[in-house]
């Protein structure tokens, strides 16, 4: 194991809820709650004001917005999300080969394979500068942790949430966890925490008293070893540069069950053109296509067919998943579904119609085949959700506050200016349409083609400049 402390964790700090902050004025030091809107959504991320309420990811949003009820609640913006994770990943990169995302906006680093870092001060220096960057490229702030190994490197980071660095220094890892509870190392979760606290087990350092002997007893030989070794501060885990991507998948829960089969049908297919473009997003195909179907009594089903070659062809996806949607009972009423493709590869394979047959009926007429992929025309309706981008031809570009009983409320403000004036809308205005997101910084901004020319005035009637308060 290395001594000196090169394993870099970066973890940007409450990210969803910082972008929307960062992008709207009007936002930022307040609560802002991130994610699914409807009555089963569940919240993605909450700034560090509605933590203060209670609020946190994973936490159904109905108990959210009992905690937080004047908290701004907005969806999702992933294409803005990705993009920004985008330039922080590159800027990972630039330090060194070895980088290991675990999510948009989470990744581990190690320093010494990159050159920049290998002591003590030399690595500070590093998470020093890579904060400076992000905050530079991006506008957001993210917090830094260095260790000896992963584990540590992950804990320091968490000590310096938010916006901060944490070094662990070498010889100090013992007594830093010795006091923390058991469910701060990986691979420790409610159920195994559970099963320690029956054994009188709550802290590290009684863990590392308990022994191996008694760890494998209680938690078999692997998970016993391994948790173990991490008591003790040993953590051997490399940084691993590539993960190999095993499915990608797509899935949506209704706010109300479906029971319409026609309408579950073209939901299914909605999904698989939704997952081919992430397919084709990542230049992969795959083999086999899931359907997984969660019904009104929350049973989850999941169905499969493995084709004969790998495909990224929407029509061969779409159909495969029609099939499969076939042999699934939903006369009660369907809450959640899923379209997904594993067995992947960087090729596809050309006889797309034959391979969209199962091998019994390969020999199908001819019309039965083309009958089958005729693409099919869904009705457009206009919906406005809270935190979308539109762009008025008034008054140029904005985001939604609300919508109901025919109207929406618009605030039109930019990342660059003072916070916008509201104003509201019939839901069908034409001069009113949905808009993509403006950069947060202002210096990509100037290459962006999406800026308006002239941003619209805000309440005082100027324009700020770039805006440096954070979360």
């Amino acid at each position: 194991m290395r001594n000196a402390p090169t394993i870099l964790h970066l973890d940007m700090d409450a990210f969803f809820a910082s972008v929307e902050q960062a992008s709207k004025p009007s936002l930022r030091g307040k609560a802002v709650v991130v994610g699914g809107l409807g009555p089963r959504g569940v919240v993605a991320t909450a700034s560090y004001e509605a933590r203060v309420f209670g609020v946190h990811s994973a936490m159904p949003m109905a108990q959210a917005r009992r905690l937080a009820p004047n908290a701004a609640y907005l969806v999702p913006r992933f294409s803005l999300y990705r993009a920004i994770s985008e330039q922080v990943m590159a800027l990972l990169r630039e330090l060194s080969p070895l980088v290991e995302p675990l999510s948009l906006d989470e990744a581990f680093v190690d320093l010494e394979a990159g050159g920049v870092a290998w002591d003590e001060e030399s690595a500070r220096r590093a998470g020093q500068k890579l904060r400076a960057d992000i905050r530079a490229v991006t506008g957001l702030t993210g917090s830094v942790g260095l260790a000896a190994s992963k584990m540590l490197a992950k804990i320091a980071s968490e000590q310096a949430k938010p916006d901060g660095l944490v070094l662990i220094e070498p010889g100090t890892e013992q007594a830093l966890l010795a006091p923390m509870p058991v469910r701060t190392l990986p691979g420790v979760g409610p159920a195994t925490g559970d099963h320690l606290r029956r054994a009188g087990i709550t802290t590290v350092e009684e863990l590392a008293e308990a022994g191996e002997d008694e760890l494998v007893r209680l938690l078999g030989k692997a998970h016993g070893h391994a948790l173990y070794a991490m008591a003790l501060a040993r953590d051997e885990r490399p940084v691993v540069a590539e993960r190999e991507t095993k499915s990608v998948s797509v899935e949506d829960t209704y706010d109300v069950d479906i029971h319409d089969r026609l309408r579950v049908g073209l939901e299914v297919q909605r999904l698989a053109d939704r997952c081919v473009g992430r397919l084709r997003g990542a230049g992969l195909s795959g083999r086999t296509i899931v359907l997984k179907v969660r019904r009104y009594d929350f049973s989850t089903l999941t169905r499969s067919e493995t084709l004969r070659g790998p495909t990224d062809d929407p029509a061969v996806i779409r159909e495969a998943a029609a099939r499969l949607l076939d042999s699934v009972d939903t006369t009660g009423g369907v809450r959640l579904l899923g379209v997904g493709v594993s067995g992947l590869a960087d090729y596809t394979q050309e006889d797309l119609f034959a391979q969209a047959l199962p091998a019994r009926a390969a020999e199908a007429p001819e019309e039965t085949v083309t009958e089958a992929v005729v693409e099919r025309v869904e009705p457009v309706e206009r919906q406005w959700r809270a935190g979308q981008d539109v762009q008025h031809a008034e008054y140029g570009h904005g985001w939604v506050q609300g919508s109901g009983l025919g109207r929406v409320t618009v605030r039109f403000e930019t990342p660059r200016s003072d916070p916008g004036r509201v104003r509201t809308f019939f839901v069908d205005d034409p001069a009113l349409e949905g808009a993509d997101p403006l950069p947060l910084v202002a210096d990509l901004a100037a290459q962006d083609s999406s800026e308006p020319a002239s941003l619209p005035k805000s309440r005082s009637g100027t324009v700020g400049g770039e805006a440096t308060s954070r979360p």
